[in-house]
């Protein structure tokens, strides 16, 4: 636990109410409404960002949001750390890092930890800033001019080539990757305004230059096949009542082999 992190999570709090912040949360809400709804297992995890419920389109029936600090627990039901979970292996059928791994301190471990506690054809889902694009520039501008940045200014924004190829080392395989927030992040909502086009033009020409990357991958793991039953075989037969190979004479042909040899 780090005094960083906690800083960030007070911050997150007071971004996620600005103008800029509240744009983000619509947008990713429907993603997240729209991924979660047809992934289904027994337990899903949420790391963070507890004022949004990534979960509440999820029919998976253990649900869980965690944080790092006991103190949330009005918005968390865990508190565990990212880069270690307290959870068995190959347990966690669904696990959401929305905006995790750029504020993670180990974003490698984090992601260990996720394909190590995920089960066999779970799914991760993965929420980023986006280094090629408006919101990159924004970070990459306020990092030359201050020394004192605040969130997500300060994070360490990843980029979705390098996290893709994290997550093929790790035996992920991206099932799908979405970019939203086209529009700059402006605090003025009149200046939000004035660029909504943004999102219509932007989403169709430009796609890649989202100010946020989704991304739904599913684990897979080498030499595990799953057993399907084969309809077109023939049903098996019980070994228990033994099938004649040929048919034994009657008594009424007995008797007449009998009178043709008399």
């Amino acid at each position: 636990m780090s005094i960083a992190y906690r800083s960030n999570q007070q911050q997150l709090q007071a971004w996620l109410s600005s103008t800029a912040g509240q744009y983000l949360q619509a947008k990713e809400q429907v993603l997240y409404d729209q991924a979660v709804v047809d992934l289904f297992g027994f337990n899903a995890l949420q790391m963070g960002c507890a004022q949004m419920n990534l979960l509440r389109n999820s029919r998976i029936p253990n649900r869980f949001v965690a944080s790092e600090f006991a103190t949330d627990t009005a918005n968390y039901q865990l508190s565990c750390s990212d880069d270690f979970l307290p959870f068995a292996d190959m347990s966690i059928d669904l696990l959401l890092l929305p905006h995790r791994l750029e504020f993670s301190e180990r974003p490698h471990q984090t992601l260990r930890e996720a394909a190590r506690v995920m089960m066999p054809d779970g799914h991760l889902v993965i929420s980023g800033f986006n280094r090629l694009s408006l919101w990159g520039v924004t970070a990459g501008f306020k990092k030359k001019v201050s020394n004192q940045l605040s969130y997500p200014w300060n994070g360490k924004f990843i980029g979705l080539t390098r996290l893709k190829d994290w997550l093929a080392l790790l035996g992920f395989e991206v099932v799908s990757v979405e970019m939203c927030c086209h529009i700059p992040p402006f605090e003025q909502p009149s200046w939000q305004k004035r660029f909504s086009f943004f999102d219509k033009i932007s989403s169709r020409r430009c796609a890649m230059l989202g100010g946020v990357y989704f991304i739904v991958a599913k684990k897979r793991v080498v030499g595990m096949m799953p057993i399907k039953p084969n309809w077109k075989r023939s049903p098996l037969k019980s070994t228990l009542i033994p099938s004649p190979t040929q048919s034994k004479p009657t008594q009424k042909n007995l008797l007449k082999q009998s009178g043709k040899e008399n």
